[in-house]
């Protein structure tokens, strides 16, 4: 199965690794221009990778300005409780932009030829959608499920397809295999996928894709029809914080 590979995140996230590679070498701390000049990095794009490596716990400043590795790196990156510490990291994440969002947040999945939800953030001010047709029978319908296929090439989504029959759950789903193939070729890979109520009457979803290797993943968000309005900013928003969950994800032991 060959992966469409959304390219924004991945050559952030890669841009990401390298600050981290080089600020791990330096134990004692590595100040800005010294990573810039070892990087080959201007001011501005190294302003912003740090920026977000700071609010992400993965690099601290220390009292005189220089640079070191901070406490969720090295989580991350130690053999003992590795997997615990990602989805502690990730789960902080995604409750962190339920929060600025104000939307329900869902990191799901494409595992083993089946779409799988595997963390989510909601709350009172910002419900979950009501899961009442299983994830993994709704691809073709849900924006977490198109974003997911959107990734394949066209057998891995003929193959998905024909495993999982394209129900009609509301007046809005596409159940033509053909009519969907063509959206999902014309959809960029680094644009939201959108669900105006395809899968649920009453709640409209926003998904990006992001993958890590042979990882096929997607953030999403979903939010009551009444608020639609906001949908297309908070995917903007979704869309900025596909990095930070992608690199959580690409930091091994």
């Amino acid at each position: 199965m060959a992966l469409n590979e959304p390219g924004e995140s991945h050559h952030s996230v890669q841009e990401a690794l390298r600050v981290l590679d080089t600020v791990a070498r330096h134990p004692a701390g590595i100040t800005d221009a010294e990573l810039g000049r070892h990087l080959g990095l201007g001011p501005q794009r190294l302003t912003t990778l740090l920026r977000m490596l700071r609010r992400e716990g993965y690099v601290l400043r220390l009292p005189d300005g220089a640079y070191a590795v901070g406490a969720a790196f090295t989580h991350l990156t130690s053999t003992d409780g590795h997997e615990g510490a990602l989805r502690r990291k990730l789960q902080r994440t995604l409750d962190r932009l339920r929060d600025d969002v104000g939307a329900a947040i869902y990191l799901s999945r494409y595992d083993d030829g089946e779409v799988r939800v595997t963390q989510c953030a909601a709350g009172p001010g910002a419900p979950a959608v009501n899961e009442w047709v299983d994830f993994r029978w709704a691809a073709h319908a849900s924006a977490v499920g198109k974003s997911l296929l959107g990734q394949l090439d066209r057998d891995g989504r003929r193959d998905h397809l024909a495993r999982h029959r394209m129900a009609r759950l509301t007046s809005r789903t596409i159940t033509s295999e053909r009519l969907l193939l063509s959206h999902l070729d014309a959809q960029p890979p680094s644009a939201p996928v959108l669900d105006l109520q395809e899968y649920a009457v009453g709640t409209v979803c926003a998904a990006v894709a992001f993958s890590a290797g042979e990882r096929v993943g997607s953030l999403a968000l979903s939010m009551p029809v009444s608020q639609a309005h906001r949908l297309r900013r908070a995917a903007d928003r979704l869309h900025q914080e596909a990095a930070p969950v992608l690199l959580s994800l690409s930091i091994r032991p």
